[in-house]
C-alpha cells in the first residue's frame, strides 16, 4: 500500500521498524536512514526476507539538501522522524520541499537550549496546508497515546474534561547503577529543566522534583512520582473542551534521584560548553557517551510499565472519573522485537501513526497534534499491534 522513510535508527526506530515489517499490507517498502548507516543495514539484516521491502542509506538529518535527495530517490508516503529533537524543523522543511506527510514522537527544541514547545512547528501550519500534507505531531506514548486517550475519553466519555492527571511509571529494573530508558541528553534536560502545569488558563512553573506524590499503579504497585512539564500539556491544553488543569508525573527512584543530583551538583548535565584539552565540548553530550546505550537496556530489564490519563468531567451534568491505561512487560517486549518497554511503548505508536496517515484514516492536510484526530481507529490499532488499553471507572485520583 504504501512506504515509509524511517530517520532513525536508535531503540525506539527499532521497535518502529519491526512493526513495520509486521504489518506489510500498509508498509510495502521502508528505507531506513542514519548518520550511522551500519546500524541501519544491522536492523535490515535483522529483519529481512518478509513481505516489507527494506533499503538503507546514510543520512545527516541535519542538512535539508540531503533528506531532499534522500527522500526524491525513494519516494517514500510518509516520513517517520525518530530522529533528535533538534532536527525536527529539518526534516519537515524537506518534507514541504517534496510535499511528502511528516510523523514524530517529540517536539522541536534547540540544541543550545532546554526548552521545548510547539511554538516552532505549529508556525509550519499554513506551509503544510497550503502544501496539500499533513504534519503529525507527537505520534509516540507520552506525547502520543496520552492525547489520543484524552480524545478519546472527551469522544465517548465527557462532555467536557476538566481535569487530566498523566501518570508515567516505570518498575523496570535493568541492573546498573545509573541509566536512562531513552536518550540521555533528551532524558536529562528534560528531568533537570523546571516543572510546569497548566490550571486556570496559565501555566504554573515549579522548581525541578518539587512536586511528589505517591500512586498505588494498577499491576504495579506504590510508586514515587514527581510532577514534570512535559509537551503534551501545551497542546491538550488548547485542544482538549473545558479544561481547567493538566499536569503529568513521572516516577523515580530514590537510588536514580541521588545519581542524578550528584552528576548535577558536579557540572555532567550541564548543556554550556566547556574547554577540555584545547577542544570544545558540551558536559552533557560526554555524558551520553559514558552512560549506558538505552537500546542495550532490553536483554536485561525486568519489570512492566503504566503509563496513563485519569481523567475527570462532566457527562449528562453529573460529575465522571475515568482512568485508561497501558501496561506493558519489559521481558515481553525484548522477546517479541528486542527491546525494552520504554523504547517499545514509544514505537509502536509511531508505527500507527504512519499507518493511520497511509491509509488515509487521518487525512487533513496542515500541521497536527494527534488529539485533533478521530482517535478510534488508532485506538484498535494500539489493541492489535501490542499496546492494548486498560481502564477504570472509579480510579483513585491524584491529590
Amino acid at each position: 500500500m504504501g512506504k515509509a522513510l524511517i530517520i532513525g535508527a536508535g531503540g525506539v526506530a527499532s521497535v518502529t521498524v519491526h512493526k513495520c515489517c509486521q504489518n506489510p499490507d500498509v508498509f510495502e517498502e521502508i528505507c531506513i536512514a542514519s548518520r550511522t548507516k551500519s546500524k541501519c543495514d544491522a536492523l535490515k539484516e535483522k529483519l529481512d526476507g518478509g513481505r516489507t521491502k527494506i533499503s538503507t542509506a546514510q543520512l545527516d538529518a541535519d542538512n535539508v539538501d540531503e533528506i531532499i535527495a534522500l527522500i526524491n530517490e525513494f519516494k517514500p508516503d510518509v516520513v517517520i522522524n525518530l530522529a533528535l529533537p533538534y532536527q525536527d524543523l529539518t526534516i519537515m522543511d524537506a518534507c514541504l520541499a517534496t510535499k511528502v506527510h511528516y510523523v514524530d514522537t517529540a517536539n522541536y527544541e534547540p540544541l543550545d537550549t532546554a526548552k521545548f514547545e510547539y511554538k516552532w512547528q505549529w508556525a509550519y501550519r499554513e506551509k503544510f496546508k497550503e502544501a496539500g500534507i499533513t504534519a503529525l505531531l507527537g505520534s509516540g506514548f507520552d506525547p502520543g497515546v496520552t492525547g489520543v486517550f484524552s480524545a478519546y475519553a472527551l469522544k465517548h466519555h465527557f462532555d467536557e474534561i476538566h481535569y487530566i492527571d498523566i501518570l508515567d511509571a516505570n518498575a523496570g529494573d535493568h541492573g546498573h547503577h545509573f541509566a536512562t530508558n531513552f536518550n540521555p541528553e533528551i532524558n536529562i534536560r528534560e528531568i533537570t529543566s523546571k516543572g510546569r502545569y497548566f490550571e486556570d488558563g496559565k501555566f504554573v512553573e515549579t522548581e525541578p522534583m518539587e512536586i511528589k506524590r505517591v500512586y498505588n499503579f494498577p499491576e504495579i504497585g506504590e510508586k514515587d512520582m514527581y510532577l514534570l512539564y512535559h509537551e503534551e500539556l501545551e497542546s491538550l491544553a488548547v485542544n482538549i473542551k473545558g479544561i481547567k488543569r493538566i499536569r503529568f508525573f513521572m516516577t523515580f527512584s530514590e537510588k536514580y534521584l541521588t545519581h542524578l543530583k550528584v552528576l548535577e551538583n558536579v557540572g555532567m548535565t550541564s548543556i554550556e560548553p566547556i574547554n577540555f584539552e584545547g577542544k570544545e565540548i558540551v558536559p552533557i553530550q560526554f555524558l551520553k557517551v559514558i552512560l549506558p546505550d538505552p537500546a542495550s537496556l532490553g536483554p536485561r530489564t525486568k519489570g512492566k510499565t503504566n503509563i496513563g490519563c485519569i481523567f475527570k468531567g462532566i457527562k449528562d451534568g453529573k460529575e465522571k472519573t475515568y482512568y485508561l491505561y497501558n501496561v506493558c512487560d519489559h521481558q515481553e517486549c525484548y522477546k517479541e522485537v528486542g527491546s525494552q518497554a520504554i523504547s517499545y511503548t514509544t514505537g509502536v505508536p509511531a508505527m500507527i501513526g504512519a499507518m493511520m496517515i497511509i491509509t488515509k484514516k487521518w487525512n487533513k492536510a496542515g500541521v497536527y497534534n494527534i488529539e485533533e484526530f478521530d482517535p478510534d481507529p488508532f485506538m484498535e490499532g494500539l489493541n492489535k499491534w501490542g499496546l492494548p488499553w486498560k481502564e477504570s471507572f472509579n480510579p483513585d485520583m491524584v491529590e
